[in-house]
């Protein structure tokens, strides 16, 4: 009786509504750790143009002049730290929680902003290029942690918008930083100054956080009967009636994932929106400056526009999302499928457009730039959740194989840029750039579309069966033991 009369009352409460619970307090606080996670990922990017070049922006600190080539090997120094510990941060969020991984990997990179003047003039760029390494190796836990705990604290009908209010940190870090930087940079305290208030944001939200957040409903003290009821209602259809073993006890299924059809399909979507973004962000400005003349680096509010665009229409979407979520008849694979089909396919035709806009057209040029941008946000109600989707017990360990992939695509769009624009102001070699991203676009969705799944795979809780049945054998071989 008094079973059935909980089961009502948190229906009851499910239908009104929680308004704002616990679980959307560490969603803001996720929110928070990536805004300061990736102000400190791009500070160097923005900060570098002081340090190189001091006199004419603020002449009392020092400079230290590089090359373009020793410059590009500083900055992409973070990204192979970065690549390199994406698998490992799953499993190690899933046995250990992902407050733990999380806070730890926002710890060591605070610490390294704050030493980041210092290295600079201690050992130039060669340590620079060691302490970008390790708070990339330090970075690299960040998303597979994220995952672990959305799929924790997060019902399942409430992962894609919440989830996406959690990664858009990313990008209001990264307007943070360009807003900011040039106003630090000028100021008595210098470009040192970018960094240090990088650092000292990052400590101040891992204290934040380690006093307010959880790595899942268990784990929090302050969360209240009705809504860790509600989440486990709402999670218990994922899992197993028989599942007897704590899912951070339990060993991943490595081939039964690697073998996987719709988590492969989801690699190559996420490897596909990666090989597209960073194109457009890293090489998009150089063709604007080179082929159309208007150069948006040195203008901070055109290098945001982007940026902007990308975190006002993700809760554009998120609230689109809502809508949908209560026409019942819509699957959730559909909402997946629908929402990376418009983070992708208009991102792809917006890019072949960009390669034919005339050179008296530059304004044209940024608005689509901005919306190509702007608009593939929809892939985070899209992919970016689906690791969740798939396995709840590995969504941090599937996002850390995956995205591992993925900033390998990363890291070789920009060479296949070089191979193809050998002069910097043709435009048709451009256009060539603009058609192969589009094209990887195109494949890696519809692999997406007609291979992606949205339902919990089998090999979600794999040690569940063998788990049930070895116990009551050890008790019978305990049992026949003691008789004789």
């Amino acid at each position: 009786m008094a079973g059935n009369i909980s089961i009502v009352k948190n229906r009851r409460f499910e239908d009104e509504g929680l308004g704002l619970g616990v679980r959307h307090w560490q969603i803001f606080l996720l929110f928070c750790g990536l805004t300061v996670g990736f102000a400190m990922r791009v500070n160097l990017s923005v900060a570098v143009v002081a340090m190189t070049d001091a006199a004419s922006i603020n002449p009392n600190f020092p400079e230290y002049p590089l090359s373009e080539k020793t410059k590009s090997w500083v900055l992409s120094s973070f990204f192979w730290g970065y690549v390199a510990t994406q698998v490992p941060a799953g499993t190690l969020a899933r046995r250990f929680g992902g407050k733990v991984t999380l806070l730890t990997g926002v710890s060591i990179c605070s610490v390294l902003n704050l030493l980041t003047p210092l290295c600079a003039s201690l050992g130039g760029w060669s340590l620079l290029c060691g302490l970008r390494l390790i708070e990339g190796l330090c970075q690299g836990v960040f998303f597979p942690s994220c995952h672990t705990i959305i799929s924790a604290w997060i019902p399942p009908r409430e992962r894609g918008s919440l989830a996406t209010c959690a990664y858009t940190g990313g990008q209001f870090g990264t307007i943070l930083m360009l807003a900011t930087s040039g106003l630090l940079a000028s100021s008595a305290a210098g470009w040192p100054s970018i960094f240090y208030v990088s650092g000292a944001c990052g400590f101040l939200w891992v204290v934040v956080y380690y006093i307010w957040g959880a790595s899942s409903p268990k784990d929090s003290k302050s969360i209240s009967p009705e809504e860790f009821k509600l989440i486990e209602l709402a999670q218990a259809s994922e899992k197993p009636v028989n599942s007897q073993q704590p899912s951070n006890r339990q060993s991943t299924p490595w081939l039964s994932i690697f073998a996987s059809g719709p988590f492969l399909a989801l690699t190559v979507v996420h490897s596909a929106s990666a090989w597209g973004y960073w194109t457009l962000l890293t090489q998009i400005p150089s063709y604007m400056n080179n082929v159309l003349g208007k150069d948006i680096k040195s203008n901070a509010l055109l290098s945001s526009l982007p940026y902007i665009a990308n975190l006002v229409l993700s809760f554009l979407f998120v609230w689109v999302s809502k809508f949908m979520e209560k026409n019942e008849s819509l699957s959730l694979s559909f909402n997946r499928k629908f929402f990376n089909t418009i983070g992708q396919y208009i991102p792809m035709c917006l890019l072949v457009a960009l390669g034919y806009v005339p050179k008296e057209q530059d304004s044209l040029a940024v608005v689509l730039l901005t919306l190509t941008v702007g608009i593939n946000a929809a892939c985070h109600l899209g992919f970016q959740v689906n690791h969740i989707d798939l396995s709840p017990n590995f969504a941090g360990t599937l996002m850390g194989i995956s995205n591992g992939l993925a900033s390998i695509m990363s890291l070789s769009a920009p060479l296949l840029v070089g191979v193809i624009v050998t002069n910097k102001h043709d435009v048709e070699q451009w256009r060539l750039v603009f058609f192969v991203a589009a094209a990887i676009y195109l494949v890696g969705n519809g692999v997406f579309v007609l291979f992606g799944r949205a339902d919990v795979q089998p090999w979600n809780d794999p040690p569940a069966k063998a788990d049930h049945i070895s116990i009551p054998e050890m008790e019978s071989q305990k049992s026949e033991s003691c008789d004789k």
